[in-house]
């Protein structure tokens, strides 16, 4: 079942409970992107972008200054330890009621039953359950919602008779290109115990394929990646999750050395696992899929997703508990790095692009203020600077997987 339904926990895709702190008395309201304006802020020795419907699929990387052969004369100062492109502090404080409101999410989101964003216009998913998690493509809306003690995933069409229910579903993704999509089964008991047989689905839309896997438990889609569906399962209700790839149509499914993944970098190469959870939290590897070679780790942080780019890593501290996460960071993706950590209350994280992130958030403070208010925040990874992608509102809010 969607980790929605455990009353106030957190999603992995970002979250957990810590305060920060704010260097050099900065606060990020006062470095919002574009103050009123349609769209965030452009990066130093950038001009202002047009708006686009479609978030960037190229990675912007600024380019390292060219070393002098020639000494200099006087000694320089000591090199900072962020790359040139980065400024501002590192660790910044939110205060979503003064933030000012930027573009909309350049990425499929949603705002009570209407899904905007994306390809295509506005759609509404019928029905008044709960919507845990959805996905959308070019012609197709995916919801995973509530059913009974169960779940179930609602497939709405262009068309007014393309409406189909899968019962059971418990998480669902679509391709980065937005032409496909991936949803799974998992089976609960009537107490919410795990039970064994799941199946794993790849959308076309209009055809269908399927992979039965009886003797799953805990099955959970992660990504569309190059024709390959990558997923998580455990062979038992207590036991670490495993990383599989499956190339659809294939009889099986192939097991790759991970475990208990947490995201998957949008061109398959790498994969964020979480390894021994322990009271004190948790580390999480950063290693490559082909060859299992492990690249970096961090022991600080929980690595719940890359950037497109795969330059930026994002999660949140080690230790996940509570309603929601207190920071949210951003990691240098080949070194492991702190580069930014707000400080607020986030439920999750979606990259916009290669240098913004979107996150959820709550406008409760730590202090049971807020009134139950959420909205999509961005936060732009070089810079530090947030600014609302939404308007606060009591409605719920999520942001398209």
């Amino acid at each position: 079942m969607p980790q929605h339904r455990n009353g106030r926990l957190v999603a992995v895709v970002a979250s957990v409970a810590v305060a920060a702190v704010v260097v050099g008395g900065v606060v990020a309201y006062r470095q919002a992107p574009q103050t009123g304006g349609p769209a965030a802020a452009p990066l130093p020795g950038q001009s202002t972008p047009t708006p686009s419907t479609t978030p960037s699929k190229t990675a912007v990387v600024t380019p390292p200054l060219t070393p002098s052969l020639t000494p200099p004369s006087v000694p320089s100062k000591t090199p900072s330890s962020a790359p040139p492109g980065f400024t501002g502090p590192t660790k910044i404080a939110l205060n979503l009621t003064k933030l000012a409101k930027g573009r909309d999410p350049q990425v499929p989101y949603l705002v009570g039953r209407v899904i905007r964003g994306g390809p295509g216009g506005p759609i509404t998913i019928p029905g008044k359950q709960e919507i845990y998690e959805f996905a959308r493509t070019a012609s197709w809306v995916y919801a995973v919602v509530a059913k009974g003690v169960g779940t179930e995933l609602i497939k709405d069409g262009p068309g007014d008779d393309q409406v189909e229910r899968v019962p059971d579903v418990s998480a669902v993704v679509s391709s980065a290109d937005g032409t496909t999509a991936a949803f799974s089964t998992t089976r609960t008991g009537e107490l919410g115990q795990a039970l064994k047989g799941g199946v794993l689905y790849f959308d076309e839309g209009l055809t269908q394929q399927k992979l039965n896997l009886p003797a799953a438990t805990k099955l959970r889609v992660l990504a569309v990646v190059s024709g390959k569906v990558y997923f998580k399962a455990n062979d038992d209700e207590t036991g670490p999750s495993a990383l599989y790839s499956w190339t659809p149509g294939a009889a099986k499914a192939t097991r790759i050395k991970a475990d208990s993944p947490t995201g998957i970098s949008r061109d398959g190469r790498l994969v964020a696992s979480r390894g021994l959870v322990s009271d004190g939290g948790s580390c999480t590897d950063i290693a490559e899929i082909a060859t299992g070679k492990r690249l970096w780790k961090t022991c600080e942080n929980t690595i719940g997703g890359f950037t497109p780019d795969g330059l930026t890593v994002f999660g949140g501290p080690a230790y996940l508990d509570g309603y929601c996460s207190r920071t949210a960071s951003a990691l240098d993706g080949v070194t492991g790095v702190l580069r930014r950590e707000w400080s607020s209350c986030f439920l999750q994280t979606v990259p916009e692009d290669d240098q913004h992130l979107l996150y959820l958030a709550d406008a409760e403070n730590g202090q049971g203020e807020g009134n139950g208010q959420r909205a999509i925040i961005r936060c732009t990874i070089p810079t530090g600077a947030c600014e609302l992608a939404t308007p606060l509102t009591k409605a719920s809010v999520k942001i398209g997987q």
